[in-house]
């Protein structure tokens, strides 16, 4: 059994590892752009979000030869030449549910190009074939929040959650291009650097900073200005650049950009990425963990953000495992609601459709009902008079919510509310999937690296004691909130990002200076988030602070059910989740607002 050790003791220069996608149907042209855009030593690729790898079962049931990305294999067709000729490699999660299938492609690519790179893939996070293995020796494959067992729940995916070391085997026996399958984001940032500079296992503050800084470039154009909070700062974001992570030696790592490439890496995109999808200050990657509470950020020049004072401490003795499986049926309608009496009328719709069934609502296995009040007083336009009133419903029998639901909802067409109209009659019922997060021993998951058809098993780190991260305790009145106050959307002065963790939602809120943190701290509660957004006031609510970044990371619990394929919300994602928060009015101290705008 062999363990990736890394490239030898020698001090390198930093190494440049540049991100090409943040998701399956990122950009297409982008590693293209990365390769011409200046000198870089790695290209790499995040494919696999959860809800992706539902999406790949689904392709692999249509097509056994499908599971992977196949524009990951466009690009390598685009670039692989130039690649080679200037001695990048190349990191890619693509492979998802094939990485051999999606390795066997990018070589048919190489063979057509006259190429010959040395491509490696890695395997050994597919649990689906070990799930009875698993269940004899008493891993039920609890859920990580409800505690309840997996049972016999008919298991589509089931994907441990891998590391980097299975990409440092691959390139120390010589690999050009990697494919992997389920690895951390991070990984693909952790291997390559751990690799290019010789680290050990336990080299846990260097890992946990190649960690960090695989966190911030993992999602392509976020951390260039996208879906960036105050984005009317953020020039060229019409075509943004794609980020480059240059880590050192010593774990710290410094964010940047091509020149001439649009958007901007700034403060504000590095900390806005750095509280995407996160949980508590204990970033638990299987490698190591990397307190988030100990990063310092610093500006080093126009789009270079250093990173530095990361601090690592052991994995935990458990990796996390991502299982889909199929939840049922589901059809939505959406009916408008014009004018005058819009509770009246989408009061009548639902009394009228749940009486056509036997049973009503219980009819089905579970429903959800949504009234988005986008109406305006004194209307000046047909569509400023609207409200948009969405009912969904789930069922284990597809004929339920098919055509014996879409039938029922037409009829209501002359027989309901004046100015009945539909924006999306339903026709046929649409098959969805839940996502179960689960936990196993990381004894039991090996890495499987494959390099010209020999295999070599990674061992996975092993454990150590690792500080827990509580939540924060109750806030202390605001230092900072006395005094004259404007009463102003908290968007003017803090920024926001917010995006799932399966069927939960994060939500991470900074401010601009130390005065306006010391007055956020004190003033944004659970209880007040819970105020602003009642939407989230019966659910658990975790916070927790990380002053270091000026900045407040709530986890919502259960906000997005049975995660993104299954969630009924019309933001399955909870991706603004974040720019409801800033669109909530506050009375804001005056200095505050001052400080904020010039981020003093």
């Amino acid at each position: 059994m062999t363990v990736g050790t890394g490239n030898g003791s020698r001090t390198r220069r930093a190494v440049r590892i540049a991100n090409c996608s943040g998701f399956y149907g990122d950009r297409l042209s982008a590693a293209r752009e990365m390769v011409d855009g200046g000198p870089i030593d790695f290209l790499t690729g995040d494919w696999l979000a959860e809800l992706t790898m539902l999406i790949l079962a689904k392709n692999r049931l249509r097509d056994p030869q499908a599971g992977y990305a196949r524009t990951f294999v466009t690009q390598m067709e685009q670039v692989m030449g130039d690649c080679i000729e200037r001695g990048i490699k190349v990191v890619s999660n693509a492979g998802g549910l094939s990485p051999r299938g999606c390795a066997e492609a990018v070589g048919s690519v190489a063979e057509r190009l006259g190429l010959s790179p040395v491509i490696a893939y890695v395997e050994g996070d597919d649990l689906v074939g070990r799930l009875a293995e698993l269940g004899d020796a008493g891993i039920d494959l609890r859920h990580m929040e409800t505690g309840e067992p997996l049972g016999d729940r008919q298991v589509l995916t089931a994907n441990a959650y891998l590391g980097g070391w299975g990409i440092v085997e691959a390139l120390q026996r010589g690999a050009d291009i990697v494919v992997t399958g389920r690895v951390t984001d991070a990984a693909l940032v952790v291997g390559p650097a751990a690799w290019w500079h010789g680290w050990a296992r336990d080299d846990f503050d260097r890992l946990a900073g190649s960690v960090v800084a695989g966190h911030v470039i993992e999602c392509g154009a976020q951390a260039t200005g996208g879906n960036y909070a105050f984005f009317s700062e953020i020039p060229g974001l019409e075509h943004p650049g794609f980020p480059i992570a240059e880590v050192s030696a010593d774990g710290t790592s410094v964010i940047t950009k091509h020149p001439g490439q649009g958007g901007a890496v700034t403060v504000g995109t590095v900390t806005a990425q750095l509280l995407y999808e996160i949980a508590d200050p204990a970033y638990i990657n299987p490698d190591v963990t990397a307190r988030f509470d100990t990063i310092r950020l610093q500006g080093d020049g126009p789009d270079r953000v250093r990173i530095s004072g990361v601090v690592g401490e052991p994995p935990p003795d458990t990796t996390k495992v991502s299982v889909n499986f199929a939840g049922g049926w589901r059809s939505t309608t959406s009916l408008y609601l014009t004018g005058l009496d819009i509770e009246a009328k989408a009061a009548l719709v639902e009394k009228a459709l749940w009486s056509s069934f036997p049973g009503g609502r219980a009819f089905f296995d579970e429903t959800d009902v949504t009234l988005a009040r986008t109406d305006k007083v004194d209307p000046e336009t047909n569509e400023e008079a609207s409200a948009l009133l969405r009912i969904t419903v789930k069922d284990a029998d597809e004929r339920k919510v098919g055509r014996a639901f879409s039938a029922k909802v037409t009829e209501l067409a002359l027989a309901s509310y004046p100015g009945l109209y539909g924006g999306g009659l339903t026709s046929g019922a649409t098959a969805f999937g839940v996502f179960w997060p689960a936990l196993v021993p990381s004894s039991l998951v090996y890495q499987e690296v494959v390099v010209r058809g020999e295999k070599t098993l990674v061992e996975p780190t092993a454990a150590g004691p690792t500080a827990p991260a509580a939540a924060a305790g109750p806030t202390a009145p605001a230092a900072a909130g006395s005094g004259p106050a404007r009463r102003v959307p908290l968007g003017v002065a803090f920024g926001a990002r917010s995006g799932d963790k399966a069927g939960n939602a994060n939500l991470g809120v900074w401010a601009r200076s130390d005065l306006s943190y010391q007055w956020l701290a004190g003033y944004l509660s659970v209880e007040r988030l819970k105020n602003l957004l009642p939407e989230t006031a019966g659910l658990e609510v975790r916070r927790y602070e990380l002053a270091n970044l000026r900045a407040i990371n709530f986890v919502i619990v259960g906000l997005l059910g049975d995660g993104v394929a299954a969630s009924t919300r019309q933001d399955g994602q909870a991706k603004s989740l974040g720019e409801w928060l800033r669109a909530r009015y506050a009375d804001i101290p005056i200095p505050v607002l001052e400080s904020s705008a010039s981020g003093s």
